[in-house]
């Protein structure tokens, strides 16, 4: 008989490769800094909620991973690419980071003269080098897989929100990232068409996407994420397993928000 046991969910996150650390971190914008000394580490396959008020500096953190706000100061290193703020990126590093991490913005970003297939097509064919016909293909499964094949020759416009952010999931999808960021990706829908995109979304966590979703959705964060963020001017205020961080914050600040959002 074997005597050999299950590891439990957090054994096997803790034998995973480290996929991003994020070192002495900050962002200035001339003379206001709206971030300060962040960090923090994951593992591959763990989901990372980063919650907290408006102007917390969630998004910029966001956008500081994938260069699209070069940090002022500090290092990131996701999926073995690091870059350190104190030098410039080259190239290579950008294109490298840009393809490992797959980005969904809050407004979707789709091109509205092109089909929902040609939107998710595209960036393969430009950014991978395949050809149409691979893209499409591709493209039509990641369609399927966010339940939208029927819309593949539709235009943005023609499309609900819920069904453009399912879009531009499987268009971010489409390049084969190693970890995907999610910038409030349900803030401009109504709470309906939100839940179609939070199903696709927990759809991807429990296929095992190392995912970093900044986000409002409280139930989200405490009951699909492994780990919680909470942030509030440009700090991390915490951080630990999600249902512990939501139920029980050990900052006041941390409190008055969670019990601000569970009382509105």
């Amino acid at each position: 008989m074997s005597l050999m046991t299950e590891k439990s969910p957090i054994q096997q996150l803790e034998q995973r490769e480290e996929i991003v650390r994020v070192t002495n971190v900050e962002k200035s914008f001339g003379t206001h800094r709206v971030l300060e000394d962040i960090n923090f580490s994951m593992k591959a396959g763990e989901v990372v909620a980063i919650i907290g008020p408006s102007g917390s500096g969630k998004s910029t953190l966001l956008r500081c991973l994938n260069q699209l706000e070069p940090p002022t100061k500090g290092t990131i290193k996701l999926a073995g690419i690091e870059i350190d703020a104190s030098k410039n990126a080259t190239k290579k590093q950008l294109t490298e980071l840009r393809r490992a991490a797959g980005m969904v913005f809050q407004s979707f970003n789709l091109f509205p003269h092109m089909t929902a297939l040609a939107n998710v097509s595209l960036p393969q064919q430009r950014v991978l080098g395949r050809s149409k016909s691979e893209s499409d293909k591709r493209s039509l499964a990641l369609l399927k897989r966010v339940g939208l094949e029927g819309k593949a020759d539709q235009y943005p416009v023609r499309c609900s929100g819920g069904q453009q952010q399912r879009i531009a999931i499987a268009r971010a999808l489409a390049l084969d990232p190693k970890i995907m960021l999610f910038d409030e990706p349900t803030s401009a829908l109504d709470p309906e068409l939100g839940l179609e995109v939070l199903a696709v979304m927990k759809e991807l966590a429990e296929g095992g996407m190392t995912m970093i979703v900044v986000t409002h959705e409280m139930h989200f964060a405490e009951t699909v994420s492994d780990r919680v963020i909470i942030m509030a001017d440009g700090r991390i205020l915490e951080e630990g397993p999600s249902a512990s961080i939501m139920r029980n914050p050990q900052t006041e600040r941390a409190q008055r928000f969670l019990q601000a959002v569970k009382n509105r």
